[in-house]
């Protein structure tokens, strides 16, 4: 969401007249509703039993929101499966289950492995049939919730997250076309859908999947235990000041001095993004350097690092751990990259990257493109900036022409806004708040603060 206030469900503006009076901009709407529509008979947190059902128990976004949800004192299960990637290692500390292992973008074998899962569910019944919210992460896991919710989990309601719309979702195609009305069918038995970018609402569940139920958007925001502190902007520059000492807590300002740090940190995806990036450090040796960090995904390893051979200016320093190693990681760049070239008509289009939250948390604007969601994001706040096509032109004159000053002046907004506008809180206190006091009747769609919302799914 690209405001500075807890994301709150986005609704039409018929159902705004349904707001509790007297809510606040920014405060607790969204729990307020669901205090109204709770009864005191509700079951209390203690009794509430959260099912979370993920495609890896490994994954760092799913390790974020069960520890969101373990601090906010829900008891959570884990059901998932493993797949061979980074973190690959890790073991929960909290109880969970393994359902087998999946492989990325195989749908085939992922529904063997889901006959699979059904079994070891069923053995784990007895721990099962109490359970309040059954939380499902992709398709995979809303088809598992929904056979539990008929077999086992009776009184549970379902919640479905999404985080990425895949390509087969979008695509043309009997596959695509089947796959897409599998989840549609799945959703006429969802209690709240749960999305992590306004874009995916628009463009997909609303016009392709005619989602009409209440959903809730809750962006990829940054867990705030962990957390290293913030840079604080300078109260004041004294006159003829050198550009070193107009931000506290951060690295001298750039050029002529040295070259423009672009950082792009965590999944590296999309060989379009990484050829662009290439063209960028070739066209602009003594300008620009590129510096990477984390996993290599959809990216040919072998030319991968053939480019960072050919080009000096481009390095890559490996994995990283997270939260613990962020603030010296984007201590050290100018710029994070957020332009995501790999499905730019939909996926890319529509999502709001984690790396922006990241970024604007330690001070670093964003880069991205035209018309996208995140685009969207960046105009608002007016911390960063947004390319049209074609974007190596574009990108190119922008650093030759771009001055500290200019570069000084974002930053400055970026380092002034509210650590909330980067930092996960009332948003998911509100859905932690539902599932430990969830509604015996129907939900019915909760009210948006004026404000919360720029862009609500019309």
């Amino acid at each position: 969401m690209d405001n500075s206030q807890a994301a709150t469900a986005a609704v039409s503006p018929t159902d705004a007249a349904a707001a509790p009076q007297g809510s606040t901009p920014g405060g607790d709407v969204l729990g307020d509703w669901m205090a109204q529509r709770v009864g005191p008979g509700a079951p209390s947190a203690d009794k509430a039993g959260v099912v979370f059902l993920t495609q890896d128990v490994t994954d760092v976004s799913t390790i974020k929101r069960v520890r969101e949800f373990l601090d906010n004192g829900l008891p959570v299960l884990v059901l998932g499966f493993e797949r061979e990637r980074y973190n690959s290692g890790y073991r929960p500390p909290w109880p969970h289950v393994l359902l087998g292992r999946t492989v990325d973008g195989k749908y085939a074998h992922r529904l063997q492995a889901l006959a699979g899962a059904l079994r070891v569910i069923f053995r784990h019944r007895p721990r099962l049939t109490d359970a309040t919210i059954l939380y499902a992460r992709n398709i995979d896991q809303l088809l598992l919730a929904l056979v539990m919710k008929l077999f086992i989990s009776r009184r549970a309601e379902v919640a479905y997250e999404v985080l990425d719309i895949q390509p087969m979702f979008v695509a043309h195609g009997l596959r695509s076309f089947l796959l897409r009305l599998v989840e549609r069918l799945c959703l006429t038995q969802v209690k709240l859908l749960v999305l992590s970018s306004p874009g995916f609402h628009r463009h997909y569940y609303a016009p392709t999947q005619k989602f009409r139920g209440p959903w809730l958007l809750v962006e990829n925001k940054l867990p705030r235990v962990g957390l290293p502190e913030r840079p604080k902007p300078a109260a004041a520059v004294a006159a003829g000041a050198q550009p070193e000492a107009q931000l506290a807590g951060t690295k001298p300002l750039m050029p002529p001095h040295r070259p423009w740090v672009i950082g792009y940190f965590g999944l590296i995806r999309g060989e379009q993004t990484v050829d662009l990036m290439h063209r960028l450090a070739q066209r602009l040796p003594d300008r620009l350097q590129i510096r990477f960090r984390g996993v290599l995904t959809t990216v040919d390893e072998k030319r991968f690092f053939k480019t960072l051979e050919s080009c000096p200016n481009i390095v890559y320093g490996g994995r990283y751990d997270h939260p613990s190693e962020l603030a010296d990681m984007y201590a050290g760049v100018d710029f994070a990259w957020a332009l995501d070239l790999e499905n730019t008509e939909h996926n890319s289009r529509w999502l709001l990257p984690n790396r922006f939250y990241e970024a604007g948390y330690f001070g670093v604007p964003c880069l991205s493109v035209q018309g996208f969601e995140v685009d969207r994001l960046v105009r608002r706040h007016d911390v960063g900036w947004g390319f049209e096509q074609p974007l190596e032109e574009t990108m190119v004159r922008f650093f030759q022409d771009l001055t500290v000053e200019e570069y000084e002046r974002k930053r400055r907004r970026l380092l002034a806004l509210p650590d909330e506008t980067f930092v996960a809180g009332e948003e998911i206190r509100a859905l932690c708040r539902f599932f430990a006091r969830r509604a015996a009747t129907p939900m019915e769609k909760p009210p948006v603060e004026e404000g919360m919302q720029p862009h609500p799914a019309s």
